[in-house]
């Protein structure tokens, strides 16, 4: 009787999935989802969508925007300097399409004669600076806390993104045909000397 290891088949080093690391890009959670692992996917749409929906609210839903110089005669999509004058969007936008609507205001604020736009009304857009005086006059730090939590959810669906496209990071587990798990390699050199 041969005590050979048999590999465990689900622990076998996986392909690389770029269309499920895409997926969980445009929607936490939603590659793993589609790879089967639906437990874990879940938990990944409900947490990190929840908590990016919760740190929007705590902003009174002024807190995820793409900056934009609105008094500028020669106005355009100047990306580049929209993010070094609100950063906070470079982790926003990892959480997908969730964060879509602030480029979607960020490129149609240049067209003339639109104040607001179908579906997406004034949602993610640019807050005036007045408004956003008064609510960080007439709040405490729960501003602030907001626009931490939705940065922290875009960085943490980084994560998620990877786990879709590698999969779980288990180590390969070598079983005997008994069930039981294969002893070290020093165990085994010992126990097949003194057989």
């Amino acid at each position: 009787m041969s005590s050979a290891p048999i590999a465990n088949p689900s622990s076998a080093p996986r392909e690389p999935e770029p269309w499920a690391a895409f997926l969980s890009y445009l929607i936490p959670g939603l590659g793993q989802i589609v790879q089967g692992r639906y437990g874990k996917g879940t938990l990944f749409m409900a947490s990190l969508l929840g908590m990016f929906m919760l740190g929007q609210g705590m902003g009174d839903w002024s807190n995820v925007y793409v900056y934009a110089e609105s008094n500028d005669p020669n106005r355009g999509p100047k990306t580049a300097g929209a993010l070094m004058n609100r950063w906070h969007y470079a982790g926003q936008f990892w959480i997908g399409v969730a964060a879509w609507p602030a480029l979607v205001q960020h490129f149609e604020v240049w067209v003339p004669g639109r104040d607001t736009y179908p579906l997406i009304n004034n949602f993610q857009r640019m807050p005036r600076e007045a408004d956003v005086n008064i609510l960080f006059q007439n709040s405490d730090k729960t501003p602030d806390l907001g626009w931490v939590y939705t940065v922290i959810a875009g960085m943490l669906n980084l994560l998620v993104i990877y786990d879709a496209y590698a999969g779980p990071m288990f180590p390969a587990i070598t079983r005997k045909p008994d069930g039981k798990t294969d002893p070290s390699p020093t165990t085994q050199t010992k126990t097949e000397g003194a057989a």
